[in-house]
């Protein structure tokens, strides 16, 4: 029963090759991304020390077996930073983006799909929003609110979302025109019927590649939040305000900011990945 489950890959063509290739790499990360998320999860429950408990007597103290990622100017065990930290960065990543998807999507497609003047106004709200560099914004707009985690993550979703409506307004405006669409109105199905039904069902697949694509830009955001000081605020471990706090004794203890600046690049690096693996996956599906 195996041997005839396998695929033969002699008998695919080359396109055919290629996206049998794509398409067990993307689960491949995608099982990786799960695993990560899952660590994060539950990595407090096993830090072997105690993130937050100093210890005067190991301050700066160079990775060793009783801490392999040495400890920082506290003497706090950095391993166990880092892995109580990658909650915050990843599932904070994640909310930020669920909530950014969920509000620019029913922006787009409201505007969509009625147009007039509240397409006209909040597409003009978006096209401002997009003409300024985001984390220039975001920095200053959580400059005003203050520095901890919610207002990181406000000033992020205010310039986040307008990538999504401005996607989901192009596919509801194509998908509204389609004449089954004029076939279920005449039925005497409502808008709300029409939206819910058959609008929203046919763009959820684009809509969530971008979103996958948005993970990896949204976590650098927070971590450069974080960074300067307008994100997570210590003594609470996020990888972005480590790294801000290790950076003072770069020269006498670079490990403080080596493990979390090497957890921010893998944990982008594999979620760009994923991003790209997706969206390479569903255009050769549409092809």
């Amino acid at each position: 029963m195996a041997a005839k489950n396998k695929i033969d890959k002699s008998k695919l063509t080359k396109k055919q090759l290629k996206k049998y290739k794509l398409q067990r790499k993307t689960i491949i990360l995608a099982v990786i991304v799960g695993l990560l998320m899952l660590l994060s999860l539950v990595a407090p429950y096993f830090t072997p020390c105690d993130p937050y408990a100093t210890d005067p007597l190991n301050l700066k103290a160079a990775p060793s077996a009783a801490h392999i990622f040495g400890t920082d100017y506290l003497g706090r065990d950095v391993f166990s930073r880092v892995l109580v930290g990658a909650r915050t960065s990843v599932f904070a990543t994640l909310l930020l983006v669920i909530i950014s998807f969920i509000i620019g999507s029913t922006i787009g497609i409201i505007c969509g799909y009625y147009g007039g003047i509240v397409d006209n106004v909040l597409m003009r709200i978006t096209d401002i929003l997009l003409s300024l560099p985001q984390l220039v914004l975001a920095i200053a707009i959580a400059g005003i609110l203050g520095g901890s985690l919610v207002n990181a993550l406000i000033a992020i979703g205010i310039t986040s979302w307008t990538s999504y409506a401005r996607l989901a307004r192009s596919h509801t405006m194509r998908i509204k025109q389609l004449p089954y669409i004029d076939s279920v109105r005449m039925t005497g199905c409502g808008d709300v019927h029409i939206l819910l039904k058959h609008v929203f069902p046919n763009l959820i697949g684009s809509m969530l590649v971008n979103a996958t694509l948005e993970i990896g830009t949204t976590m650098l955001s927070i971590a450069g939040l974080s960074f300067l000081g307008l994100g997570v605020a210590p003594p609470a471990a996020e990888w972005g305000s480590m790294v801000s706090e290790g950076r003072a004794y770069l020269q006498l203890a670079p490990w403080t900011v080596f493990a979390p600046a090497a957890s921010i690049l893998v944990a982008v690096m594999l979620f760009n990945y994923f991003g790209e693996c997706v969206c390479d996956l569903a255009n050769m599906n549409e092809v």
